[in-house]
């Protein structure tokens, strides 16, 4: 295998159903433009809330994908 480097991007994905379907956004979202996704890690769960209530489940997804640098 040869050497590799990936870079890691950190996004936030929204729902107003879940964190699993939050975190499920934000990896539809990034894999439109990038390629060879690789890992995708949550570093942070959180909710917005309204009046004391939730309104939104939030998210922060650090997503890993495969470096493709020119020589």
């Amino acid at each position: 295998m040869p050497d590799t480097v990936y870079k890691i991007i950190e996004l936030v994905g929204t729902s107003s159903e879940s964190w699993e379907k939050a975190a499920a956004t934000a990896i539809a979202k990034a894999s439109e433009s990038l390629r060879d996704l690789r890992i995708a890690e949550i570093s942070q769960l959180d909710m917005q809330l309204n009046n004391g209530k939730v309104e939104a489940y939030r998210a922060k997804v650090k997503v890993s994908f495969k470096f493709e640098g020119h020589s």
